[in-house]
């Protein structure tokens, strides 16, 4: 039950996230979503010219493991919502420091630059809404399990 609530919420939070970059993107012109999907300095997969949904998909993938984790800390024990929070920002440290890291690694010239603070900005927002949706959608699907039990 763990694997499919956590596969759920990464679902939902992945979904939020990813859309949120792309109208962001198409809002503003920073290439945040374009950033997110960009796997062109991964070895062998960068040489192979993915369609937007299958880089999507590499997307969702990561969100699904971090919604299961996220989902694994959460069941522990009996945590308040913000302990939750607390263990979702911890989880997403590492989120700001991806855009520096995705922007110098890229090889393309279409993502924005480690020095874009717009983007970066943008980049943020993103994902502390994601990292915010991990403990909602946690406590969503608590009350509806318990409901229907």
């Amino acid at each position: 039950m763990k694997v499919l609530k956590g596969l759920w919420i990464g679902l939902w939070s992945g979904l939020v996230l990813g859309l949120l970059l792309k109208w962001i993107q198409s809002v503003t012109g920073e290439q945040v979503y374009t950033l997110l999907l960009n796997i062109d300095f991964v070895p062998l997969m960068g040489d192979i010219q993915w369609s937007e949904i299958t880089e999507f998909t590499f997307h969702m993938i990561i969100s699904l493991i971090i919604g299961i984790v996220f989902v694994y800390l959460a069941k522990r024990r009996d945590y308040t919502f913000g302990q939750l929070v607390l263990i979702s920002l911890l989880i997403s440290v590492p989120f700001p420091f991806l855009f520096f890291i995705l922007s110098e690694l890229a090889i393309r010239t279409d993502v924005p630059g480690a020095t874009d603070w717009g983007a970066f900005l943008y980049w943020v927002f993103g994902h502390l809404t994601y990292s915010l949706l991990l403990p909602i959608l946690y406590k969503i699907f608590e009350r509806k399990n318990a409901v229907s039990q």
